[in-house]
């Protein structure tokens, strides 16, 4: 533990200045857990979830992985977003990406890193699916700006396609699904107009999704 002194350090200057602030908020975060959002995110470390969006901890559920996938296998990703929708009873599924993504920057250029290219097969195929349009754009950068949106757009597909959130709509629970992107380069977020808030609004985003690309 010696080597992370600092992060420990770092721990208790936090906790005196978050209990300067409010001397009931530890006592109030223990008593309850009630997020009105589920933020599915980049693993990214220059993505910190509820910094960018200005929430304090206990307000924003989070989960995060590499290239914020939502993939249908991934137990990890379903418990969680089953947690949020049934338990929690979150209203709004935010699944933000980012630009300059290190993920589906190995997934456009075919890297070869190890177990995560496994993972990363989820991009290409967003990739392989919208390559027509991809392949107009003018260089790699426009590519991967590209590409990054089109990542978010499909996994909102994917979150809505789950039989977590279609039970929720057959239920007649107010849920939404969201796609944002986040810019490192000035901190902004980004909505790209992807949401579906119904499964009776699924074809009509999804066919928005299709001929956004």
């Amino acid at each position: 533990m010696r080597s992370l002194k600092p992060l420990f350090d770092r721990n208790k200057i936090w906790s005196a200045e978050i209990t300067a602030q409010d001397p009931e908020f530890f006592a109030k975060l223990v008593g309850q857990q009630s997020p009105d959002y589920l933020w599915i995110g980049c693993a990214d470390s220059r993505v910190p979830a509820n910094e960018i969006v200005g929430l304090l901890p206990g307000e924003l559920f989070v989960h995060r992985n590499v290239a914020n996938v939502v993939v249908h296998t991934d137990l990890n990703c379903l418990s969680v977003l089953q947690y949020a929708v049934d338990v929690l009873d979150v209203e709004h599924v935010i699944v933000c990406g980012h630009y300059g993504c290190g993920g589906v920057q190995a997934a456009l250029n075919n890297s070869r890193l190890g177990l995560i290219d496994n993972w990363l097969r989820h991009v290409q195929d967003v990739m392989k699916k919208h390559h027509s349009r991809l392949d107009e754009l003018p260089d790699e950068a426009s590519r991967l700006h590209r590409l990054c949106e089109l990542n978010v757009m499909e996994q909102v597909l994917n979150v809505g396609q789950t039989t977590i959130v279609q039970s929720a709509w057959d239920r007649g629970k107010a849920l939404e699904i969201h796609g944002w992107i986040y810019d490192l380069h000035d901190g902004l977020l980004k909505d790209l107009s992807v949401c579906v808030k119904s499964a009776a609004e699924f074809a009509e985003v999804y066919r928005q999704v299709a001929e956004s690309a």
